[in-house]
């Protein structure tokens, strides 16, 4: 990091002086990191010809179905603020990516059979969606919240687990229809947790996809406490709604899959509640040491982030603290929201990205490739905003250059910031970054297109190539709104390559499958994964750019199995099957 010795000192004196205000809430309006304290620095100018222009069509496409969540000119409980997450998936197997949009409730409930439900809108191959919710059986109601998806009985049709305050929910998928089975497979929890984000991740590389599901906080509606009612109930002298500080934090869970269509609870077993974060949000699968086992990453709110180390035993260890990857580069715990994981510097380690309450920057952890993550997020130019609180996130290459990107999805959880003056907006615009390729960043929000530059208080986004063309397009679900379909405008000469991976002896999805695509250039890497950004759950076939390069010298895939093979003489511009076993693509998806 560039600094002068002024700024040096001044930033020293800063951090030993100021006072934190009372940390209440989502770490409510915390002192700003060092980091923080220099990010409104001056930003890069936009280039002159456009990177990419998102434009919102998700009227035109079909998605009109309004997000309900809590109240909407004030928030009197934390369950009202954490919105919902959004899903990119194939449910019907036909080659084309659908949408799956997560709905919540009121505190005041609604009359019988009015109640919302989730959306499952079905791809028509022509740039619109069909809503096939009713018929696909996907129209469970209540405090839903994160949604993860993968085919945990290796038949071939993606399957879906949803959280909820409340019972969590197991769709089985059979043939297009969905069967909701979580008591049946044993995760629907006890029905007084607060689920939040999860992810599939076969966990003890048996075959079978396990389940690793985040809880927020121990709460009940009957006992919360008021706005105003506790020192925690109250940011810049306002009162607002209480927590998390306050209030209990609940623990996470593991579910080991049986193989027999059902789950055993191997938390206490598998040591996956020995440790100091709670309050979890986001969960990115990532095998941070690259020793072949998945590890699981954890976006906490208001404690220290958690690293779940996999011991190859059926154990982990949570070895956030000790890697660097728990709090950012002062040694503070942050408010963490969602996360994401990619190469973002081309090294051949995969990063984490980490979106965290505002007053503060997210941050970026770099991989050192020893076990070890930095704080990188200001030498990357990523310390930019500290008045934006963050949500959901993804790297994603916007213009298929072998760069990935970076996009930010923000709000508020106080309507009051509006009314009180408080230094915030409660809607709040989208963040682009463009990947200069040098390992740092440009923010190009604002020649990005209305679809970035427009305010709304966003929550859940996933990120896929719903049109099959190499470009990824961005859904948004936003609180008590309609969801956004940002579809990038700009075309260009870049080419592309996409994965999709099917397992024999792994899962069938090849979840935790780790790619390498070889070019003239250089080699890009990154994984097959459920769950990631916030609560959400992104397009599974991994999408890699290739720039300029008119061909690619091959793909390794290191299976979870242990199997590592390669596959030669694959065209671009194409989405291509990749069997396990095979040594080559078994089919492929041209574009339309």
């Amino acid at each position: 990091m560039r600094f002068s010795i002024t700024s040096f000192f001044v930033e020293r004196f800063i951090e030993r002086c100021i006072v934190c205000a009372v940390a209440c809430g989502c770490l409510l309006f915390p002192a700003l990191s060092s980091q923080a304290l220099f990010a409104q620095q001056a930003k890069p100018a936009a280039p002159s010809a456009p990177i990419a222009t998102f434009t919102d069509i998700a009227e035109k496409a079909g998605l009109k179905a309004e997000n309900i969540f809590g109240g909407l000119d004030t928030k009197k409980f934390i369950i009202e603020t954490t919105g919902t997450g959004v899903a990119i998936f194939d449910y019907d197997n036909d080659g084309w990516a659908d949408i799956l949009l997560v709905n919540g409730t009121r505190l005041e409930g609604f009359p019988a059979g009015q109640a919302p439900t989730s959306h499952l809108y079905r791809n028509n191959h022509d740039g619109t969606f069909s809503d096939v919710t009713a018929k696909s059986g996907l129209t469970g109601t209540g405090w839903g919240q994160g949604v993860c998806v993968g085919d945990y009985d290796n038949d071939g049709w993606e399957d879906v687990y949803i959280t909820y305050y409340g019972k969590n929910r197991l769709y089985h998928n059979q043939n297009g229809v969905f069967s909701e089975v979580a008591d049946k497979a044993g995760v629907a929890g006890s029905g007084k947790a607060w689920g939040t984000g999860c992810a599939f991740v076969d966990y003890d590389r048996d075959g079978r996809l396990d389940l690793v599901v985040a809880n927020y906080v121990d709460f009940d509606l009957a006992t919360a406490p008021s706005p105003g009612e506790r020192p925690t109930c109250v940011g810049k002298g306002v009162p607002v709604m209480c927590g998390p500080r306050g209030l209990a934090g609940a623990k996470n869970i593991l579910y080991h899959n049986r193989g027999d269509g059902t789950f055993e609870d191997v938390t206490t077993k598998a040591h996956i509640d020995r440790t100091d974060g709670h309050y979890a949000f986001s969960v990115s699968t990532i095998d941070f040491d690259e020793d072949g086992w998945p590890d699981i990453f954890i976006a906490c709110d208001s404690t220290p982030s958690i690293l779940y180390r996999n011991n190859h035993d059926g154990t982990f260890t949570d070895v956030a603290v000790t890697s660097g990857a728990a709090f950012n580069e002062d040694g503070r715990e942050q408010a963490g929201m969602g996360s994401t994981v990619a190469d973002y510097n081309g090294d051949g380690h995969l990063d984490i990205f980490k979106t965290n309450f505002s007053d503060d920057t997210s941050t970026l952890y770099k991989n050192g490739g020893d076990g070890t993550f930095t704080d990188s997020t200001s030498a990357a130019g990523l310390g930019l905003y500290t008045q934006y609180l963050g949500w959901g996130t993804m790297f994603l290459d916007i213009d298929n250059d072998g760069w990935p990107d970076l996009v930010l999805v923000n709000g508020h959880v106080y309507p009051e910031v509006d009314s009180q003056h408080l230094g915030s907006s409660y809607k709040e615009p989208r963040i682009l970054f463009h990947n200069n390729g040098d390992g740092t960043f440009s923010d190009i929000s604002g020649g990005a297109g209305a679809g970035i530059t427009t305010a709304a208080s966003s929550r859940g986004l996933a990120v896929g190539d719903l049109w099959n063309d190499g470009r990824l397009s961005i859904v948004i679900s936003n609180m008590n709104s309609a969801p956004s379909l940002l579809a990038n405008q700009v075309h260009n000469t870049n080419h592309w390559i996409a994965i999709h991976t099917v397992g024999t002896k792994s899962n069938r999805d090849g979840i935790g499958a780790r790619i390498r695509v070889k070019t003239a250039a250089r080699i890009l890497v990154d994984e097959v994964r459920s769950g990631s950004s916030y609560i959400s759950n992104s397009d599974m076939r991994v999408h890699f750019g290739l720039g300029k390069s008119d061909k690619i010298e091959w793909v390794e895939i290191r299976w979870p199995s242990g199997l590592t093979e390669h596959f030669a003489n694959l065209p671009i511009d194409q989405i291509h099957t990749l069997r396990e076993g095979s040594g080559a693509p078994v089919e492929s998806s041209k574009k339309p």
